[in-house]
């Protein structure tokens, strides 16, 4: 048998928003995840915007200022 629901996901546990109608409880299920459409991260709309090798140089230039500020400490 297959059933979709819509579920709250609230301290680890999966709640549907309505009773199961057909499960017993304590039933062993198997749960496929499908989230709902959310807000886009804000630096979505950069991915895919710079080369591998332009990335990996902005990486090292952050990651080296990184030192630079830990050094002041």
């Amino acid at each position: 048998m297959t059933l979709q629901i819509e579920a709250f996901y609230e301290n680890g546990v999966l709640r549907p928003l309505k009773p199961l109608e057909g499960v017993a409880e304590h039933s062993r299920l198997r749960v496929t995840l499908e989230f709902e459409d959310g807000p886009a991260h804000p630096l979505a709309s950069y991915v895919g915007t710079l080369s591998d090798e332009d990335a990996q140089e902005m990486l090292r230039i952050v990651e080296d200022e990184f030192e630079r500020i830990d050094a002041w400490r």
